[in-house]
């Protein structure tokens, strides 16, 4: 994706590469709520079509028109909510002690496929060239949705649906506003809310650069980088299935977000002040302990939530994390500006491989010091995050 925005926009990469990521963002905080309460009044299956759908219908234009590709691709913020379906349809089929378990699973499966489809790309990529990997995707979204059609049962009971498709709808009904101001009436909620928001920030920031860094600033090579990605993933895959389990059931569920968060400001914390590449691979064991913070949270809202309200609830937390998706970024970004840490996306970096000098444009004494600033104010919104969730209580949740 960066290389056809390098070639789009050779001028404007990164002014163009937040400006997509912010328009998404923005949407599918405005949109993710709608869906999730249309979802509560007409079901589950045809939304998990629907956002699917959005989600992988730019990929195709990648290879057909860049620039359809990424007017698409920042429209599609509208409808590409998938997990504000998912975790909806999750709560209809599951008890609710169950239902940290099966969030765990969700977000383990998400983790398995942010593990594995990075290698297969950059294999195919390189041994056969970019548009079989771009054919391989949308083949895969096509059996996705061919997947839905055929094999995933609508999860909402007849009984519990106000209307059917085709009949006529309130606005009432249909009003996701109506159901946020019922919401953002309970206090609980918003506590949960703004903990999301503070944590999830410096996650999507993370993403945005954090492997840009490692190969640029701490030296690490192409194929340690994989590696890394590797490993973390398997360890977030069975911290969320094994051990958010165990965690659920022994401590209970406020205090396995609490202790989520204590390793994600551990982690961001090593990051930032890390300048060796083992410190690198130990905050790396931790940030996977740190995944737990989110299916936890989904949980806690789900378990306590009123059935008809899942998916608009669950609409607002994947809307929160639409927005820091296009907010982290450009927070990550001007951070690492006013540091005087270049990072170039499109800078040939192999050689940095052999060598373990940062590239720091004019380095200042802040900056040698603190390899990382970004990290750091990240750990700093996370432990605002950690302060907030202590307010929040383990039960006495339910909307009314």
């Amino acid at each position: 994706m960066l290389t056809v925005l390098h070639q789009t926009f050779p001028q404007h990469t990164f002014l163009m590469n937040g400006l997509i990521h912010g328009v998404k963002g923005l949407l599918s905080f405005l949109s993710a709520p709608l869906i999730g309460a249309l979802s509560d009044v007409w079901g589950r299956k045809s939304f998990l079509l629907l956002t699917v759908f959005f989600t992988c219908a730019p990929i195709p234009l990648m290879k057909i028109s860049p620039w359809w590709y990424f007017a698409v691709i920042s429209m599609s913020g509208v409808f590409a909510v998938t997990f504000s379906v998912i975790f909806a349809y999750v709560a209809d089929i599951t008890q609710e002690h169950e239902r940290s378990t099966a969030y765990g699973l969700v977000s383990a499966t998400f983790a398995a496929s942010l593990v594995t489809s990075p290698a297969i790309g950059a294999y195919l990529s390189q041994a056969y060239g970019d548009t079989l990997v771009v054919v391989l995707a949308s083949g895969v979204a096509l059996l996705d949705i061919g997947f839905i059609l055929l094999a995933v049962p609508e999860s909402l009971p007849e009984e519990m649906r106000p209307v059917s498709w085709g009949a006529p709808i309130s606005w009432e009904q249909a009003d996701p506003f109506a159901s946020l101001r019922k919401v953002g009436q309970d206090s609980t909620v918003l506590l949960i809310c703004i903990t999301v928001f503070l944590s999830y920030l410096p996650e999507a920031g993370q993403y945005s650069s954090f492997f840009l860094y490692l190969r640029q600033v701490i030296g690490f090579s192409s194929e340690t980088v994989a590696a890394f990605i590797g490993v973390v993933g398997i360890l977030s895959i069975l911290a969320q299935t094994v051990v958010l389990g165990i965690l659920m059931r022994s401590i209970g569920n406020k205090n396995t977000i609490l202790l989520g968060l204590g390793f994600q400001i551990l982690q961001l914390a090593w990051y930032g002040f890390g300048s060796q590449p083992w410190m690198m691979w130990a905050a790396g064991a931790v940030a996977a302990m740190s995944s737990i913070t989110f299916p936890a949270i989904s949980a806690m809202v789900s378990r306590n939530t009123d059935p008809d309200q899942q998916g608009v609830v669950q609409g607002m937390i994947t809307g929160i994390r639409g927005l820091c998706n296009g907010l982290g970024p450009a927070l990550y970004g001007f951070v690492f500006y006013l540091f005087h840490v270049e990072l170039n996306e499109m800078a040939e970096v192999e050689t940095l491989g052999k060598a373990s000098k940062p590239n720091m444009a004019n380095p200042t004494d802040e900056s040698s010091i603190i390899p990382g600033p970004p990290f750091l104010f990240g750990a700093c919104s996370v432990l605002l995050s950690l302060l907030v969730a202590l307010f929040i209580p383990e039960h006495n949740l339910a909307l009314s």
